[in-house]
């Protein structure tokens, strides 16, 4: 018998055993494999310990390019290859430093600079402060107020919403745009409460633009921790002529070459349509972005392995997309979508984990409300997982630019009451995933993709 053919027949095999299968006994399977047999665990372990902060442009990032790409051609895709992608060079520098001068008392408080901003003269910052809680605010006050001081952006994510990325979403504009605004009333600099739920010394990076301002009115913008600035809130009220010193040294590169890293498996009904699992690979540079998103990265592998384990074969093509420059940029995730426009590629289906390895609760979904009713359907199978939450809402920022024909897009839903405490800071690190909880995120990334597969989406 030819190869060829032999090849058929297990192909056709393997499908018939999954037809006769309840999808209870599937997703059952699935769950097993990913608790007994997962190796996404070791995975972030080597991303984390070995590799580490993985930013945009750094050595690091093309380390970690390389790692999972040999990883993925061991779990045994039909191809593995990289897209190449222009991605910003930002680079931290000295570890920052700050203190508030009240009268003639130094109190150092912890600080880091924002990402993209520029750095400080070489001897440091000095100027008065002046609190705002809003960008809003901060128009009211005008340029007589605000010209030569440091805004302090304070306003706290709100402690009310009990889903905290509406707690983020709330209070980073101050964060993205609070440098840009700022210079506009002759602001020297901004400081920026970190974007955290708790009361801890470790302040937060991130993301911040200077929109279209001309370079001679960039000002350095960095994050206070939030203690930091509940103390520099109460020394103002005391003393508001008060003054805050920061020193920070980072600098803003020309653009360098990297890489999204790509695992394809063909689908043996429906080739032409694809299915979309990733996360991003790039991460902040303060710690390991084990939560951010190291977790996502090795769950979306591990889908793959799932089925590996299983045997089971997809109907439709599958890709994990490791994309790159999510953190400051969305470059991967727009160069992903750029080409396959160009290859004029259908996709019908999109995952991505960026919301950390914390216990999964459920899918936030965009799609039509036919799309949305028929993947609620499966809430019954998940429940014996204590997977219950089919939400509409933002998918993920990777597959946002995504767009096809018809295509639903879906974000795991972890439990996020403890994702701010390490979201872009330094204790970001391996410790704080849990083997069970990523594992069982896996699972429930692995039984959505499955579901999808065999039920396909409605056109």
């Amino acid at each position: 018998m030819k190869k060829t053919t032999l090849l058929a027949l297990l192909l056709i095999g393997s499908s018939a055993l999954y037809a006769q299968k309840t999808d209870e006994q599937v997703l059952k399977e699935i769950y097993k494999s990913a608790l007994t047999n997962s190796t996404c665990y070791s995975w972030l372990d080597h991303l984390s310990n070995s590799i580490g902060s993985r930013l945009s442009g750094s050595a690091n990032a093309e380390k970690a390019v390389l790692y999972t790409k040999g990883e993925m051609e061991k779990i045994g895709f039909d191809k593995v290859y990289l897209q190449e992608v222009m991605v910003p060079k930002w680079v931290r520098g000295e570890k920052e430093t700050a203190y508030i001068l009240d009268n003639k008392t130094k109190t150092t408080v912890p600080i880091c600079a924002l990402g993209g901003s520029i750095a400080t003269a070489s001897n440091g910052l000095t100027a008065e402060v002046i609190e705002v809680h809003s960008l809003e605010e901060l128009k009211t006050l005008g340029t007589e107020k605000i010209k030569g001081k440091i805004v302090f952006f304070n306003r706290p994510m709100d402690n009310e919403q009990i889903e905290s990325f509406h707690a983020y979403s709330g209070a980073v504009d101050q964060r993205y745009a609070g440098a840009k605004e700022a210079s506009n009333f002759g602001a020297v600099g901004t400081i920026v409460r970190s974007m955290n739920l708790r009361l801890d010394d470790f302040p937060h990076t991130g993301a911040q633009s200077y929109g279209d301002i001309p370079k001679a009115q960039y000002i350095p913008t960095a994050a206070i921790s939030t203690n930091g600035a509940e103390l520099l809130s109460k020394t103002l009220k005391n003393n508001p002529k008060l003054q805050f010193h920061f020193k920070q040294s980072c600098k803003q590169y020309d653009d360098v070459l990297s890489y999204n890293v790509v695992g394809e498996i063909t689908g043996m009904e429906h080739p032409e349509n694809i299915m979309v699992v990733g996360g991003h690979l790039d991460s902040w540079d303060l710690a390991d972005g084990s939560h951010d998103d190291g977790a996502g990265v090795v769950q979306s592998m591990e889908v793959m392995n799932i089925f590996k384990n299983l045997g089971y074969k997809p109907k439709n093509t599958m890709r994990v997309v490791l994309f790159m420059n999510e953190e400051n940029g969305l470059r991967g995730g727009n160069k992903y979508e750029e080409l396959a426009q160009k290859n004029k590629e259908n996709h019908i289906f999109a995952l991505e984990s960026d919301s950390g390895g914390f216990s999964p609760r459920g899918f936030s979904l965009e799609c039509d409300a036919v799309n949305f009713k028929k993947i609620a359907s499966f809430t019954t199978l998940f429940e014996p997982y204590l997977i219950h939450s089919f939400v509409e809402g933002h998918s993920g920022s990777d597959i946002g630019p995504l767009t096809s024909k018809k295509i639903v897009k879906a974000g795991l839903k972890p439990d996020s009451q403890r994702y701010f405490d390490y979201h872009h800071a330094a204790n970001d690190k391996f410790d704080a995933v849990d083997k069970r909880e990523l594992e069982l995120g896996a699972a429930t990334m692995a039984s959505l993709i499955y579901l999808v597969d065999q039920n396909g989406i409605v056109e």
